[in-house]
């Protein structure tokens, strides 16, 4: 017998709000990039990032408005670059600048059904249902009507952040509480009213050298909270062990052991493990593009 009151019902609606191409992961993303230096986590991120079509890149970085690679690949606006690691106010410096984004986007959609409102009645020549105000607001001195604009065309602007070279930095030390905050909630920052209510949400991506260190670097939260992660080829037994540990639950240290191998075979070659696959996906790649079959390796 079974109690039909106590019966879990899924809300509607999804963690990843955003839809992406068949190969792409889901969107929003958390992911922690692995690799010593000139091992090409750059160049994996700057191409996912590129690929996910985001519209604001905030790049957090000691070198982040010298390095020319990343912004030119990237376009990244410098107002959006974030160099001083020492300040800690970073996040909310950010914080700031994307909830005005949550505000024009909310700021549209309230206009769009005015105009809407505006529209019906003047082509219906009810223009005595029409106030002043709406007026001058929606005809120019032309009398010609003039719709709202929004730089999105009325959809929610994806936005993400790039963490790079942060090791050590206050901000992954004596910051690492607001850090830990931001990554926890990163799918409900910027919250807007209109459209089914939500928020934009923000992607996070964490280029580093070293899986955990004991202090200024990528946290046990991040870590928790990851949705993908890149790993290249380490010498350090102990660093491989931490991510077998964190990784191989559901296929074992032996199978983990063998797709990570396989995977990082070769010069420049990582495993992507995607935690939240779509459908047609595996969890486990070699690069982006070769899905691995564990039953054959």
């Amino acid at each position: 017998m079974k109690s039909k009151n106590l019966k879990i019902i899924v809300p509607k609606g999804e963690a990843f709000a955003y839809e992406t191409d068949y190969d792409l992961p889901k969107m929003h993303q958390q992911l922690l990039c692995v690799g010593k230096r000139g091992s090409g986590k750059s160049v994996a991120v700057v191409n996912l990032i590129k690929k996910m079509n985001y519209d604001i890149i905030i790049l957090i970085s000691p070198t982040a408005k010298s390095n020319a690679t990343l912004l030119s690949m990237l376009d990244i606006d410098l107002d959006n670059c974030y160099d001083d690691l020492e300040d800690l106010t970073i996040m909310e410096q950010i914080k700031s600048k994307m909830e005005l984004e949550a505000e024009e986007y909310d700021n549209y959609h309230r206009k769009m059904r005015e105009y809407k409102e505006f529209l019906k009645h003047a082509n219906n020549n009810d223009f005595h249902l029409i106030d002043d105000e709406s007026i001058d607001k929606f005809m120019d001195d032309y009398h010609v009507i003039q719709q709202p604009k929004h730089k999105y065309n009325g959809r929610r602007p994806k936005i993400c952040c790039l963490f790079d070279d942060c090791l050590g930095s206050q901000l992954f030390s004596k910051g690492i509480r607001k850090l830990n905050n931001w990554c926890i909630l990163h799918r409900h920052l910027f919250p807007v009213e209109e459209c089914g209510a939500g928020a934009l949400g923000c992607s996070n991506f964490f280029l580093t050298q070293t899986y955990t260190i004991n202090s200024g670097g990528i946290s046990k939260a991040i870590r928790n909270n990851c949705t993908s992660l890149i790993i290249f080829k380490t010498k350090s037994h102990k660093e491989y062990k931490q991510i077998e540990e964190e990784l191989a639950g559901e296929i074992g240290s032996d199978t983990f052991l063998k797709v990570y191998d396989y995977a990082v075979d070769g010069e420049h070659n990582f495993l992507f493990v995607d935690l939240h696959p779509k459908n047609h996906q595996t969890k486990f790649r070699k690069n982006f593009e070769e899905y691995i079959d564990i039953d054959k390796l």
